[in-house]
């Protein structure tokens, strides 16, 4: 019998063996308040909980605690390297050029490049874009996947094989390993969305090589695009788009995997892939999926975008009436921010000439609109200990979008982004010699006998 067949026909009893699983991996809440556990690391009031140092980046959303002890909301900020994001943003833009690699160097040696370090880092990330011989044919077209996040995961853990020193962990080669992957996360990305769209949608098969004297961002609109064409302002937000997404902390789920994984002596490769297995989730890369649709639904459900009618649907999402029943504002709230998300307001500025320039004004409006409401249901109808704000993935699908980039990409361009924090976050737990991460779990279980098979 051929394995498929097996499988449907086993699957009723797997099914039902789920329900066994599930039932005996349920954990009473109320032993969570007995034992004080801090679920998903975070207190009541969403405050994380202090599991190590990082020189990387600086997520602040409270003020410092008052004579009181007490801290309260601020707007939000975000450092990399112990300078202002916003700052960042401001410095290459006014001089009209390119921020992502002047950020990854940022963000990997602790300070900005001068004009010749700069140059030289930037040519050698050009000089590592590129793929091994016949990869794309070998490994990305063979059993093309519906979900580029797994493919750029498998691509990256079949670059071990080409490595010859893959298990190598000095800080020289695994430096050497990040700087490969950043230069090549965007090709990787690109073709396998074009080999997804020429088995699965019947598109056409274009697969552009690099451009060595383009950014990065430059670059991905080159590979994405049939005729390699892109306007300058489009580069330019997705460039920003880039410098936004690199590093948030060694808190964010797919950078504390990083830490993880790191800590136990895993190769490069191993854990790079273990980032985006994390990444791939819709509570984290994947949200800004989720908001494009949500926007979608909501668009098709709504008879006009007046105040009253956008209030309703708000409500309808928190009552798990509406869209995916989860009872979530996707792009609304975040962890840390609370009065702002200093990313958010920075793609914000960018948007509405973006919107202007893609005749997509009505829907930056609508996004304003909701930007604008949903603290204020979510205010009415639940209980919160901080405020609520867009975050960045809000706006991020829009701008994404209106790119004309495909929502299978949407997390692997995060990707492409942030795997310049996880590479420093990697370097970071290598250089300081920890001890490998392992939390303590309370184990609950009653105390059982061994049956023998015939008594039980």
């Amino acid at each position: 019998m051929e394995f498929y067949e097996f499988l449907n026909k086993v699957m009723p009893k797997i099914k039902k063996l789920s329900e066994l699983a599930r039932e005996s991996t349920q954990i009473d809440n109320t032993y969570y308040r007995q034992y004080e556990v801090k679920r998903g690391l975070r207190d009541e009031h969403g405050n994380g909980v202090l599991a190590g140092l990082t020189d990387i980046s600086d997520i602040i959303g409270q003020t410092d605690p008052d004579e009181n002890g007490e801290r309260h909301p601020c707007e939000g900020i975000l450092r990399y390297r112990g300078i202002d994001i916003k700052e960042i943003v401001r410095g290459f833009t006014a001089e009209n050029r390119f921020g992502f690699e002047e950020t990854a160097y940022l963000l990997l040696f602790g300070s900005l490049p001068d004009k010749k370090e700069l140059s030289d880092f930037t040519d050698l990330l050009s000089g590592l874009r590129s793929l091994p011989i016949s990869f794309v044919r070998d490994v990305i077209m063979k059993a093309p996947t519906a979900d580029m996040m797994n493919g750029l995961s498998r691509s990256v853990l079949t670059l071990y094989s080409y490595d010859e020193n893959a298990d190598d962990i000095s800080i020289a080669n695994v430096l050497r390993q990040c700087l490969q992957l950043i230069a090549q996360f965007p090709l990787i990305s690109v073709y396998s969305y074009q080999v997804y769209k020429y088995y699965h949608e019947a598109g056409g098969l274009y697969v552009h090589t690099s451009e060595k004297k383009l950014s990065t961002a430059e670059n991905m609109l080159h590979l994405l695009r049939a005729d390699g064409k892109y306007t300058e302002l489009e580069a330019r937000i997705l460039d920003m788009m880039l410098v936004l997404h690199a590093e948030h902390g060694g808190g964010n789920n797919s950078t504390f995997t990083t830490h993880v994984v790191s800590s136990s002596g895993a190769d490069t490769y191993s854990v790079v892939a273990s980032a985006l297995g994390s990444l791939k989730g819709p509570r984290h890369g994947g949200a800004n999926i989720k908001v494009v649709r949500m926007f979608e639904d909501m668009k098709h459900c709504i008879r006009d975008y007046s105040d009253g009618a956008v209030r309703d649907y708000l409500k309808k999402l928190l009552e798990k009436q509406a869209f995916d029943k989860s009872g979530l504002i996707y792009g609304i709230g975040h962890a840390v921010y609370s009065v702002s998300d200093p990313r958010a307001e920075i793609i914000k500025s960018y948007v509405e000439q973006l919107a202007e320039a893609k005749g997509k004004t009505e829907d930056y409006e609508l996004y304003t609109k909701i930007e604008r409401l949903a603290p204020e249901v979510i205010a009415e109808h639940r209980k919160m200990y901080k405020g609520v704000s867009a975050n960045v993935d809000f706006y991020s699908g829009f701008v994404n979008s209106m790119l004309g980039i495909p929502t299978e990409l949407f997390t692997p361009i995060f990707a492409v982004s942030r795997i310049v924090g996880w590479s420093a976050h990697r370097i970071e737990e290598l250089s300081n010699n920890g001890k490998i991460i392992r939390p303590n779990y309370k184990c609950i279980s009653e105390r059982k006998r061994y049956l023998p098979l015939s008594a039980r």
